[in-house]
């Protein structure tokens, strides 16, 4: 694990270069998980392609309490980038950052979840860098008051109520290996996100949570897909009870590829809300069609 400085915050990130003709790939993480749950899928797919995984800001290792995030004095983004720490995009900004300060360019993204969100929205912001985008069991641009403010206020209750003393309480990560799949997890799985629920800093996944679900946010993503100029693809499990498919198209509609003959959405069965541990091996199968598509000669 190496860290790297932005704006102030160190953020914690993985480096895999097989060889340096090779696609970049990026993987994002979700909202209360970090950048170990792509191992099983990056280990599908180290070997043909760069593979960058890391932790967003206030979760995983890098975590902490942040009282002030410097301005973006060396990246030229939109304001809506800087008005608040915990958008979509300022996130997104911080993930340009990174791009910056790695030296890496023409990548692609791939977004779970939240994390989904954060891969257009830095698609939108760095076209020149961003060479398509692949979300996981990521959609929306329906906003729903009933549903979001029953998610909002679940969502602030786990944050506000996480005693470090959860940590012993027995077979808990059992009951964090079954949450939001179709078949349980190996248990060690189950630590994990139990783990990394513990260690995410509150400010932050408070704000993650509110600012990314607002009504104005949820509409503003379907614009951001539409202004797209790269690829976007979408892959959802058929079993998702959190993103659910009907969302994962909608969302997927806004973008040109939607009304190809073959589409832009991909459906993965017997998968639940965590597709690169409940289907990794079926996932990199998508993930290197969807490449194949677009590489160039010279990466062949």
């Amino acid at each position: 694990m190496a860290k790297v400085n932005i704006w102030g915050v160190p953020h914690a990130y993985e480096l895999i270069s097989p060889n340096a003709q090779t696609e970049v790939l990026v993987f994002i993480h979700g909202w209360l998980l970090s950048r170990a749950y792509w191992q099983p899928l990056v280990s599908d797919l180290a070997h043909q392609y760069t593979c960058l995984t890391y932790d967003l800001r206030g979760f995983g290792e890098s975590s902490q309490t942040i009282e002030q995030r410097l301005p973006p004095c060396d990246c030229s983004l939109p304001l809506e980038a800087t008005r608040s720490p915990y958008g979509l995009a300022a996130y997104a900004a911080d993930l340009v950052c990174l791009l910056n300060q790695l030296n890496l360019c023409r990548v692609w993204l791939l977004g779970h979840s939240l994390g989904g969100s954060i891969a257009l929205w830095a698609a939108y912001l760095a076209p020149e860098k961003v060479k398509g985008v692949i979300c996981i069991n990521a959609g929306g641009g329906i906003y729903l008051k009933e549903d979001f403010d029953r998610f909002r206020s679940a969502g602030q209750q786990i944050v506000r109520f996480r005693p470090q003393w959860l940590r012993r309480l027995p077979l808990l990560d059992l009951v964090f290996a079954r949450a939001m799949v179709q078949q349980p997890l190996k248990r060690a799985w189950g630590q994990q996100r139990l783990n990394d629920l513990l260690k995410a800093d509150p400010e932050a996944a408070r704000g993650a949570l509110l600012e990314s679900t607002t009504e104005a946010e949820v509409h503003l993503l379907p614009q951001i897909v539409s202004a797209l100029k790269q690829p976007a693809y979408f892959i959802g499990g058929q079993q998702d009870s959190v993103m659910e498919l009907q969302y994962v198209n909608h969302l997927a509609s806004f973008h040109p590829l939607f009304r190809t003959a073959t589409g832009n959405v991909y459906e993965l069965a017997r998968c639940g809300h965590m597709a690169m541990l409940e289907q990794p091996r079926a996932l990199a199968k998508v993930v290197q069609e969807i490449l194949a598509k677009h590489t160039t000669p010279s990466l062949v």
